[in-house]
């Protein structure tokens, strides 16, 4: 009699005088573990093309900087004159940009980012240009001044990620902590892969290579239509700065930003003082790799309570972990304990950033998203160059070792904010 597919097989048989039966069924695997946190995010359809792309013009924000200030110092022998020029353009970036994703938000992710990148991309070229043709002093200021209109790209992929999440926040809170990760990642490679090709083959050539990223990654970026937000070309909603709570989170932004400036020049003058001045991105490495594993742990787990009261306990762990540096360089001045301590202390940094986000997304008004996390952006900017100053003057006029007391300043200023009541309703 013929069996039926889906009925167990056996076969009968006769030892002696015992019968035994044997299952010839065929038999499963083992059970399947289901996927991770990130695999779920990056099965959601045409999630895995507009992050190819997006990494590839994000990877540029960690080289245009480093890579300008090797060119310009390196042929014209004057460090003042590329920091001048860098901070021109980090000014003229935290005008610009919050104006270019109203823009993004009103007409398209497309439709403004590619001229916008176009633009910026000309204005890199125009620099590398002078600075091979000697020009005056003044066209490197004009021209690094015209790559403020470089768009957001972090932004758009976080905007694109609340567009196909929706209002699922467990796989909203791992995407924002995977553009975290993605951003630590890209700042942690950038100056290395910067200062390999200025160094290797020309002074120009990190300036190049990063404008030729920057302006394919936001061409494939801007072809994967199916995913990009809808446009809201009027909206009666409110500019993002005048949103309950807003103020004072981009203030905390602010003092984040403070400490990102400070630990990079004090880091530098430190390893410079111990007479390892090209470890410096080697150390400078570390923190951003500790930044990006602590970002990418934080974003697999479901964490409790509310966001504002999550703020406040990863910028208090901020505050207290960057007190390692600082007791590391006073106590030992041990270089190498020096850069675990800066392992540890960034680990506190990718969690304070994602919650951050999560934060400003949720009181940005709808149909300006785009200019909400691009104003926070401007707030870290103008922190950086804050935290920048603070630092130098601090390694110039004291120490390298007091140096490291500036981030802890900017943290602790960081949590005074953010237990202010507005700041965490």
């Amino acid at each position: 009699m013929p069996h039926s597919p889906s009925r167990q097989a056996l076969l009968l048989t006769v030892t002696g005088d015992t019968l035994v039966a044997a299952d010839l069924s065929p038999r499963g695997g083992p059970p399947r573990r289901p996927p991770g946190p990130y695999r779920r995010l990056l099965r959601h359809s045409g999630a895995r093309a507009f992050t190819l792309g997006n990494l590839m013009a994000r990877l540029p924000m960690g080289m245009f900087s480093v890579s300008a200030v090797m060119m310009i110092a390196g042929t014209r022998g004057s460090y003042a004159l590329a920091g001048a020029v860098t901070a021109t353009g980090l000014a003229a970036t935290a005008v610009v940009a919050p104006w270019v994703a109203r823009l993004v938000d009103r007409y398209g992710q497309a439709r403004v980012a590619v001229p916008a990148t176009a633009f910026a991309v000309c204005g890199s070229l125009a620099l590398l240009l002078c600075v091979r043709h000697g020009t005056p002093d003044w066209t490197l200021f004009a021209a690094y001044a015209a790559t403020a209109t470089t768009p957001n790209t972090g932004g758009m992929s976080r905007a694109r990620w609340a567009h196909l999440l929706g209002d699922d926040t467990a796989a909203r809170h791992t995407a924002n902590s995977f553009e975290q990760a993605v951003d630590e990642l890209c700042f942690m490679l950038g100056p290395v892969l910067a200062a390999f090709l200025c160094g290797t083959f020309f002074p120009e050539a990190g300036t190049l290579a990063a404008a030729v990223l920057l302006l394919t990654g936001v061409l494939l970026f801007a072809a994967q239509r199916s995913t990009e937000p809808p446009v809201h070309r009027r909206t009666p909603a409110k500019s993002p700065l005048r949103a309950p709570g807003m103020p004072s989170l981009l203030a905390v932004c602010l003092a984040t930003g403070g400490v990102f400036g400070a630990m990079e020049v004090v880091t530098i003058a430190f390893v410079d003082a111990q007479g390892h001045r090209t470890a410096a991105g080697a150390v400078l490495a570390l923190q951003a790799a500790g930044s990006c594993a602590a970002g990418l742990l934080y974003g697999a787990v479901r964490p409790a309570g509310p966001a504002g009261s999550r703020l406040t306990w990863c910028v208090a762990a901020m505050a207290a972990l960057l007190t390692l540096p600082l007791l590391a360089a006073s106590l030992t001045g041990s270089l190498v304990l020096v850069a675990g301590a800066l392992l540890l202390a960034g680990m506190a940094t990718a969690p304070t950033m994602v919650t951050t986000m999560t934060l400003v997304q949720r009181r940005t008004p709808e149909g300006r998203l785009n200019e909400g996390m691009t104003l926070a952006v401007t707030g870290l900017l103008g922190g950086i160059a804050c935290g920048s100053a603070a630092g130098g003057w601090t390694v110039e006029h004291v120490s390298a070792t007091a140096g490291y007391g500036v981030p802890v300043t900017a943290a602790t200023a960081a949590l005074l904010i953010s237990c202010a009541p507005r700041a965490r309703d």
